[in-house]
């Protein structure tokens, strides 16, 4: 896909050099956005494998979004993605579909005055049990999305949002991809997601495939052809290494940035990735791959390819499961490995 290898050229020629929570530093480049038309080809990355096991990963990840659930014991025996961040529980403080499908309401109790809230009789509104007996009232985000398109497809009202500001105050990992707005333009359905921190590398190709699907699987449920998705990435960075590794891009960021102005074709980016490596300080063991730098190089080189197509039956948002979905005619470069920054 021609637009993600465009943010990966923007982010490395205009970022800036930034250390950050994980002690793995980045390039880090502000608000970058592109937006990818869906009825083109579903937009799975051809420049690296994205089949067998991430394919996987992704999908049985969404259907786990879908489900609302905020724990990871369902979700381990397909990935072990979100395993990092869990307790020993298999809870996350911070679950994407916790909050798509059961975002907290305030008791009538302790809601501020002037505040307007739906009542437990609302269609979206559900009442649940937790563990110790107490109850707790939660919204439907998701399913609000889906009636009010069938109702009034015009709304401009139809966000979903997975930042609760007390939450991300003390979690272990706020939610990344936060929240997404969904949009009809004549018979299309558009997808608009803002995301305040994105690993380019690793996890930008899966939010580009996981919205997609999202979007398609929305677009069908409430009679629309899909249409276009929109992406704003605000802190996009790229993880460049830890210690010396990392710290040799802090002072040689506008030599590589340099480099990099001059490639006029795909071939000089692989001159720039043996450029790199044959003057960066080898990465310490145990930290191999945690420089995404070259790896990125290497797909900055190669021509992406047609792409894929995606098909998806006839469920609904409560019942899709990695059965529905079929990927088509998918061919890639040869995968590229990078390590997690945790």
């Amino acid at each position: 896909m021609q637009q993600y290898l465009e943010l990966v050229d923007s982010a490395l020629s205009g970022g800036t050099y930034k250390p950050n929570r994980t002690g793995v530093d980045t390039i880090s480049s502000f608000s970058e956005h592109y937006e990818v038309d869906i009825k083109d080809g579903y937009p799975l990355l051809t420049t690296k494998q994205m089949d067998g096991y991430r394919w996987n990963s992704m999908l049985h990840e969404v259907c786990w979004y879908l489900s609302g659930e905020e724990h990871v014991r369902n979700l381990r025996e397909e990935t072990k993605i979100w395993d990092a961040w869990a307790d020993e529980e298999g809870r996350l403080d911070t679950a994407y579909g916790r909050f798509w499908r059961r975002y907290p309401v305030p008791d009538e109790g302790v809601q501020l005055a002037g505040e307007s809230w739906p009542d437990d009789g609302q269609q979206w509104v559900t009442v649940e049990e937790t563990d110790d007996g107490e109850s707790r009232r939660v919204f439907d985000q998701l399913q609000y999305v889906v009636d009010t398109l069938s109702d009034s497809p015009n709304s401009r009202r139809l966000v979903v949002n997975a930042w609760h500001p007390a939450n991300a105050a003390v979690s272990t990992l706020p939610p990344c991809h936060y929240t997404f707005v969904f949009n009809v333009q004549g018979d299309r359905l558009n997808c608009h997601l803002t995301q305040r921190s994105g690993d380019i590398a690793l996890g930008v190709p899966f939010n580009i495939a996981a919205y997609a699907l999202l979007t398609k699987v929305v677009a069908q449920q409430t009679g629309f052809e899909s249409g276009t998705f929109a992406h704003t990435v605000v802190d996009a960075h790229v993880y460049c290494g830890r210690g010396d590794r990392g710290e040799w891009y802090d002072d040689n960021l506008e030599a590589l940035q340099s480099r990099l102005a001059e490639a006029d074709d795909r071939e000089d980016y692989l001159s720039v990735k043996e450029w790199l490596e044959s003057e960066a300080p080898p990465e310490a063991e145990g930290d191999e791959r945690l420089d995404h730098v070259p790896g990125l190089l290497e797909q900055l080189s190669r021509d992406p390819l047609e792409r894929p197509t995606l098909e998806v039956a006839d469920a609904s948002i409560d019942d899709l499961t990695y059965e529905d979905v079929s990927l088509q005619g998918y061919e890639s470069h040869e995968g590229i490995q990078f390590s997690v920054a945790e």
